[in-house]
Order: structure tokens, then C-alpha cells, then sequence
């Protein structure tokens, strides 16, 4: 397996036989279990595995003569990033924000659906990033709320 593959499918969690898109946002939420609640540190991550996931969703599909293999799973992990993006470290919040993505994700509502028929990587990123702002935003209102 090649770096593209091993970025595209998230350490290779994309290759695990069920749900990969589910073990992609897993391995997120548990990187961000030990992340520090750092705005500069977990933007450059975000920034970084989008950048790294257009890129590499776009070989491996191309490779994989498939618009979206089930096994790229970095744009779950990218998302789940955003979803979590400086929320307190808590397991409620952690599970809640996971719910909320994996529904968005797999749901695809409105305009996300039709964002993930951009051209190579853009679509197959653009989806989870809309997906992750979504569940975000609920749980920072949620927890404004509370």
C-alpha cells in the first residue's frame, strides 16, 4: 500500500470490512480525545487531513476507477475533526457529536448530497466537511443552550 492509500483510508482504517466510514470517524474522535483544546493545533489538523484528502481521495479513486470507494475514509475522519472542533473533552458531548455526524454523513440532507458530485476529491471532502459543520453546530448550541 502506498502513502495515498494509507492517508486516504485513515492509518488504514477504511480497509476494516464494516462500516469503514464509521471506524474513520472513531479513529478522529479518539485522536481528538488527546488533542489539547488548542484553536491553532486542531485547525492545523483540520487543515491539514482536508488538504491531504482531496489529494489522496482523487488518486484513490481514480485508481480505484470509483467516484467515492467506501474504503477512503479520511473525509469522515476530516469531518469528525470539525464536528469536535473545540468542544470539552467529555465523553456525552464526544458521543453525541459522533451521533450527529455519522446521521449527516450517511443521511446526506439537501445540498450536502448534491455537494458530493463535485469533481474528484472536492466532492467526496465537501460532503463530510458540510456534514461536520452540521453536527457542530448543534452541539455548540446545544451546549450554549445548557
Amino acid at each position: 500500500m502506498n502513502m495515498w492509500q494509507f492517508a486516504a483510508t485513515f492509518f488504514y482504517l477504511g480497509k476494516l470490512p464494516f462500516a469503514p466510514g464509521s471506524w474513520g470517524s472513531l479513529g478522529a474522535l479518539i485522536l481528538w480525545i488527546f488533542l489539547p483544546l488548542s484553536y491553532l493545533m486542531q485547525c492545523i489538523i483540520i487543515i491539514t487531513l482536508f488538504a491531504l484528502g482531496v489529494i489522496s481521495s482523487k488518486k484513490i479513486a481514480d485508481s480505484m476507477n470509483d467516484h467515492d470507494p467506501s474504503e477512503v475514509v479520511i473525509d469522515e475522519a476530516t469531518g469528525m475533526g470539525i464536528a469536535l472542533f473545540m468542544l470539552p473533552h467529555s465523553i456525552t458531548i464526544y458521543t453525541m457529536a459522533f451521533i450527529l455526524f455519522r446521521i449527516f454523513d450517511v443521511f446526506k440532507p439537501s445540498f450536502i448530497y448534491r455537494i458530493q458530485n463535485l469533481p474528484g476529491g472536492w466532492g467526496i471532502m465537501l460532503d463530510d466537511v458540510l456534514a461536520g459543520i452540521f453536527a457542530w453546530l448543534i452541539c455548540q448550541g446545544l451546549l450554549t443552550i445548557l
